[in-house]
């Protein structure tokens, strides 16, 4: 039997629950698609949110032929031998063009967007791609300048309520029942916003109940989805949002927040070695030399994880975050580091002083490779004035140490060693 979810899709605009922005009475979707104007069309939003439903529904009220690839499963040969199929229906005089559905387009490669471009520009077919990621990032420039992007939004409560309330009135295994919803509280609260989750697990509690009658309440839903599934998805934009959150809670400094995200991350199913490396980063990243010991506690938190696994690895995490979330905060390594970069992006292949120059051979040491290096092991508290910098740029300044805790320190040393010159 096909799932809930399934049985009940809508076919039409006017049965399609919630996305009122975009396919409402007087939006600029639905005028272009009740008009046959249709442009390629990029759908982005979360997960279970009706994008497959409404890439179906346009096509079928078009009344034009629908072909559907998953990014998944599909491969560049499988986009050509679509798109000429699609270019034999179209012909040469019929105004038709087909739709060109591409699921989860996201996970094309560049070379699989490639493949698409020609018959989007020439109007071949009309593709509608879904996405749950950002299309700015996800989907190359070429194409997306040739569609425009929907965003489609989480359902509300009350189309979520809606949803449930088509199930019982329409789906005829379900009507077989007498379903009253007393209370939709622990429904809602599992399903996140996503339409899909939410009917999997009504289905579950519904046919957990072998009695006709079925009273749904928040307890029953409770006993019968053992673990309230977080909105969380590994693969989908939640996953970049969340761990976000608590990166930032940890250079904001609040142990808090950042367990709060960490939890989210960990009953969502998250690897604890993605955690881990990203806490690894912010240890250098935001915390420096400001506290180097983080770096130390991140790195060992890190070989740990991938050694032990969950769910004891949550206990590690947590210490972790929250040490670092407690730690003194710099990020002028960061920032060094990308000024320097910035500098040679401006200034290119600046030569290397001849001091500095390695000098393994005869005829490098004849054209005065490592002349006049001063090696500073031989002078006094380890230090010799010398130049490290191409003459070009000398006496610029990258990395300015903060005067905060252990990078106070570290300012002194550099203003007695280098003050006159680097203006420390």
């Amino acid at each position: 039997m096909q799932p809930l979810a399934e049985r009940i899709r809508p076919i039409t605009l006017d049965d399609y629950i919630g996305q009122e922005h975009i396919i409402g009475k007087n939006s600029a979707l639905r005028k272009a698609i009740e008009q046959n104007l249709l442009p390629s069309i990029i759908l982005w939003g979360p997960p279970g949110v009706g994008k497959t439903t409404l890439a179906q529904i346009i096509s079928k009220t078009l009344k034009r032929p629908f072909y559907a690839l998953s990014a998944i499963n599909s491969g560049v040969k499988d986009v050509r031998e679509v798109i000429e199929k699609a270019s034999q229906d179209n012909g040469f005089f019929k105004q038709e063009k087909p739709v060109l559905f591409i699921d989860e387009i996201h996970r094309f490669s560049k070379s699989q967007q490639d493949s698409l471009l020609h018959s989007v520009e020439k109007g071949i077919v009309t593709l509608i791609g879904a996405t749950t990621e950002n299309p700015s990032f996800e989907v190359i420039s070429a194409l997306l300048s040739r569609c425009q992007v929907v965003v489609l939004k989480s359902f509300k409560s009350s189309d979520l309520i809606n949803l449930l309330h088509r199930a019982i009135n329409y789906d005829s295994v379900l009507k077989s029942k007498q379903i009253e919803l007393k209370e939709t509280e622990a429904l809602l609260r599992v399903s996140g916003g996503d339409g899909r989750k939410l009917l999997n697990a009504f289905e579950i509690v519904v046919n957990s109940i072998r009695e006709k009658e079925v009273v749904i309440t928040n307890e029953l839903v409770k006993q019968c989805i053992q673990q309230n599934l977080a909105l969380y998805d590994k693969s989908g934009e939640q996953h970049y949002d969340i761990i976000s959150a608590f990166i930032k809670s940890i250079r904001g400094s609040d142990p808090n927040g950042a367990v709060y995200w960490l939890a989210r991350m960990i009953e969502g199913g998250e690897e604890a070695s993605f955690i881990a490396r990203r806490l690894l980063i912010l240890a250098s990243e935001d915390i420096g030399n400001a506290n180097p010991t983080a770096l130390v506690i991140a790195n060992n938190c890190f070989q740990a994880v991938n050694v032990i696994g969950f769910p004891e690895s949550r206990i590690i995490l947590s210490q972790t975050a929250t040490y670092l979330a407690c730690s003194p905060k710099s990020n002028r390594s960061y920032m060094a580091i990308n000024l320097a970069q910035k500098e040679v992006k401006e200034t290119g292949d600046l030569p290397v002083p001849f001091h500095l120059r390695n000098a393994p051979t005869h005829l490098m040491k004849d054209l005065g490779y490592g002349e006049n290096y001063k090696y500073a092991h031989d002078y006094d508290n380890y230090f010799v004035n010398q130049e490290f910098l191409p003459d070009e740029i000398s006496g610029t300044t990258y990395y300015d140490p903060s005067d905060f805790s252990k990078e106070k320190e570290l300012k002194v040393f550099l203003r007695q060693k280098w003050g006159e010159k680097y203006g420390y």
